[in-house]
């Protein structure tokens, strides 16, 4: 295997987001994502605004097309969201399963919420509901020996993919 010696497994197309991260912003990353112009939402995989929620792309993703429904609200835990957002990220997430099954064919899909960081929250000031599409057959030994993920494709060409699906059918308004 060319990408593979002494037992390595060499992904040099991570080097660009890497390099990116190195300068972290001030607070919240998906606060500022929202506040962003939306003319670089793209660049943010900023997928969709709407009154009271929006939806990211996961940059750390456990499959391909995971998706992270938020309320504008920057709070942490899901009492303290407000009922129409809760009834909106709920809408959401049935929208959005329509929206990848469609799009990418998973054999089911994974939904949840965790809050708090020994609950898994890597961000845990904003919650954030997680929307993973699943194949069977899915997991293999790369998360569980080297702790590395294998997505079929880059986050841009699944955030088009998204994007563009989305944008012959987007979620109505409540």
């Amino acid at each position: 295997m060319e990408n593979m010696a002494d037992g390595r497994l060499y992904t040099p197309w991570r080097m660009q987001y890497i390099s990116s991260t190195k300068e972290k912003k001030e607070g919240c990353v998906f606060c500022n994502s929202l506040a962003g112009d939306p003319a670089r939402d793209r660049e943010n995989y900023l997928l969709h605004r709407g009154k009271t929620t929006f939806v990211l792309m996961n940059l750390y993703p456990y499959n391909t097309g995971h998706l992270m429904i938020l309320p504008h609200q920057h709070v942490s835990t899901l009492s303290e969201v407000a009922p129409e957002t809760q009834v909106d990220m709920i809408r959401l997430a049935a929208y959005f399963t329509d929206l990848l099954g469609n799009v990418m064919r998973p054999d089911g899909f994974n939904v949840g919420i965790n809050i708090g960081s020994a609950a898994g929250a890597g961000i845990d000031s904003h919650i954030h509901m997680h929307v993973v599409p699943r194949w069977s057959g899915d997991s293999n030994f790369m998360p569980v020996i080297s702790n590395t993920r294998v997505l079929p494709e880059t986050l841009e060409a699944t955030y088009d993919r998204i994007l563009a699906a989305l944008q012959q059918n987007p979620p109505g308004e409540r």
